[in-house]
């Protein structure tokens, strides 16, 4: 039996001033500041596994230039908002790292960037809490990570509808590409999650690597109503200028996906292609057709 697992931390807060978040990429507000705090309350080994894993060294997998860090943010929810005083926000971390215990430098990181400031004004907030959710967004009494299956279904499934939720960007042949074309976006997703798995989880996947893609080679790619979002982002710390934009919208495949399917699946928690541990790449499944009757997934 193939799985991945995960941890699903949801960090509360309490506004103190106003906080505002701006329309787009509204996880950016936190990336450097909380890597810089990070960096300082952790020990240096620390530090180098979560926010430099490589360390500019490459070797990775296909389409990977060094190591992915072991978490993903999830704040979409708060793009564009504004939190009055004494208001209540929250985002979530999905966390790969099982090898050693980690949520304690994520909170007090958290705690102070709260503390600080958040977002353009700096407003100050208060983080109030840490909850540990299961994948249906449940809170858990235990602290065993969520897993997820990678195992075939064992019944037909002929179309699978996703939505590409937050800027997504593909690379295939080294280029990025316009469509979110079968091959390219699982051979991604398959890469991002076994070296997930192997690096900082249970170890690697035994998979047939050359017959998975050659079978996704023959998925198509049906109705496709995607929109281009263009946004950038500037370093504080560097001064570079950074793009953050990509594709959103609905993509639906076609073809034999019971294999592809938990994969699929799977993406909501690790996000896939560029910038995917600032919430780029969120994909959700929306709609699998199992033959009759149709079973939707929302």
């Amino acid at each position: 039996m193939s799985s991945f697992e995960f941890y699903r931390f949801r960090f509360q807060f309490q506004a103190v001033d106003e906080v505002c978040f701006p329309k787009a990429g509204s996880a950016n507000v936190v990336r450097g500041a909380w890597g810089t705090l990070l960096q300082r309350i952790s020990p240096p080994e620390v530090y180098e596994r979560l926010f430099e894993p490589g360390n500019g060294r490459t070797g990775g997998p296909s389409g990977l230039a060094d190591w992915p860090r072991p978490f993903v943010f999830r704040t979409a929810e708060l793009d564009g908002a504004t939190i009055e005083p004494g208001g209540r926000f929250h985002f979530d971390a999905h966390v790969f790292e099982l090898q050693q215990p980690v949520l304690g430098y994520f909170e007090t990181a958290f705690a102070e960037l709260a503390s600080a400031g958040i977002g353009p004004g700096r407003g100050r907030a208060r983080l109030e809490g840490v909850e540990q959710l299961d994948v249906n967004g449940r809170a858990r009494g235990d602290e065993e990570p969520c897993s997820v299956s990678l195992d075939a279904e064992r019944f037909a499934i002929d179309t699978i509808g996703v939505r590409f939720v937050t800027p997504t960007e593909l690379k295939a042949g080294g280029r990025l590409t316009e469509r979110p074309e079968f091959p390219a976006l699982f051979a991604r997703l398959r890469d991002r999650i076994c070296t997930l798995r192997s690096r900082y989880g249970r170890g690697a996947l035994e998979l047939d690597y050359r017959g998975l893609g050659e079978r996704a080679s023959r998925i198509t790619l049906g109705r496709c109503e995607l929109r281009w979002e263009s946004s950038r982002r500037t370093s504080s710390r560097t001064g570079q200028t950074h793009p953050l934009g990509g594709f959103l919208g609905d993509a639906e495949y076609q073809g034999a996906l019971a294999e592809f399917a938990p994969w699929l699946r799977a993406a909501r928690w690790v996000g896939v292609g560029r910038q995917a541990v600032w919430g780029k790449g969120d994909l959700r499944v929306i709609e699998e057709r199992r033959g009759s009757p149709d079973v939707n997934f929302r």
